[in-house]
């Protein structure tokens, strides 16, 4: 019987050993192999996409495209897609609330993983705590996408260019356009063969050196004139240039502000007769006598009136006048017969 017992006790030591050599070996397979290390050393964050374009429990995650740990949980929340990770332990301060999670792909056409962007700033993110999802750049979905919308975007152009809408519509069915295009492209060669056998002042500019020196000539001129402004020489130079020219301007300007503001405050004679309502009530009141004046002139009101409208007044006045003249003559004539002068003396 104690033979038995020891036999017994030596096979359970070798199931134990076995067993726990067997579970050192998976834990060693784990930590080598594994994405997520031991389960001591790993901690859990959480993100959400609307759509994880195939994502399952067991992907890859990445930081910085480095091998961190792997998604353990992909569930629906609401209308969006909650993802579980774990990440090794020793990635927390590359992870902060300033880093960002995106799918991304282990190849052009491989299965999807997650991909986190590290960032030394912000708050270290802790176990359970949410990692914000962004949406990657340049998926094969958004590229099919766009490409779908410009052609569609093609098509729509090309069917308008059929319907001979727009200006490049019109061009390709109105024949009226087409005629009017070539009729252009006509007028320019011929305009281009006539600058070129030399006609015009276009063309004579281009194949007469005479021409080209008298225009060498003008601009020759322009740059000295330039330069002489520039030199100060010269009036136009002198306003440029000269600083006193430049101050008495500035002070007629300013002589010219005070004079505006004496005038806007009725100082002066001309400042009273802008803003001093007594004589413009004066100024006013002889206006409209004047105006009373012409107006009674024009109805032949009073003596003046009259002699401008009466005929006859007008042609008596005319008669006496000529019968004065007629008599000054007579008196220069014959002085006697008008001056008879007496002198008596007593």
């Amino acid at each position: 019987m104690p033979r038995t017992r020891s036999l017994a006790w030596s096979e359970l030591k070798i199931g134990v050993l076995a067993v726990a050599a067997l579970v050192l070996a998976i834990m060693i397979v784990i930590a080598v192999g594994g994405q997520g290390g031991l389960p001591w050393n790993r901690y859990s964050l959480k993100t959400k996409f609307p759509n994880v374009l195939g994502l399952k429990s067991g992907a890859v995650v990445r930081v910085a495209g480095v091998d961190v740990g792997k998604v353990t949980e992909v569930e629906f929340v609401g209308a969006e897609v909650q993802i579980t990770l774990q990440v090794k332990e020793e990635n927390k301060v590359r992870i902060t609330d300033h880093s960002r999670a995106t799918i991304g792909s282990l190849s052009l056409l491989g299965e999807p993983i997650i991909e986190i962007s590290p960032s030394a700033e912000g708050v270290q993110l802790k176990d359970g705590d949410f990692l914000i999802g962004a949406k990657p750049p340049g998926q094969l979905a958004d590229v099919a996408e766009n490409a779908t919308h410009t052609l569609e975007e093609a098509t729509a152009i090309i069917k308008d260019i059929r319907a001979g809408k727009g200006t490049v519509g019109k061009l390709f069915t109105d024949e009226e356009m087409y005629k009017e295009i070539n009729q252009l492209v006509t007028s320019t060669q011929a305009v281009a063969t006539s600058i070129n056998k030399g006609s015009g002042s276009l063309g004579m500019l281009i194949k007469d050196p005479a021409a080209y020196r008298q225009a060498n000539a003008a601009l020759a001129n322009l740059q000295e004139i330039t330069r002489r402004i520039s030199a100060g020489e010269g009036s136009l130079g002198k306003l440029l240039k000269d600083d006193a020219l430049a101050k008495s301007i500035s002070s007629a300007s300013t002589n010219l502000d005070q004079v505006t503001g004496r005038l806007s405050r009725g100082e002066g004679s001309a400042g009273k007769l802008l803003t001093d309502r007594e004589l413009y009530d004066r100024f006013n009141s002889v206006a409209g006598r004047i105006d009373k004046l012409t107006t009674d002139l024009e109805q032949g009101q009073g003596s003046a009136g009259q002699l401008l409208h009466d005929k006859q007044l007008y042609e008596n006045m005319n008669g006496a006048a000529s019968e004065l003249k007629a008599l000054i003559g007579d008196i220069r004539k014959d002085p006697k017969k008008y001056l008879n002068v007496r002198v008596s003396i007593f």
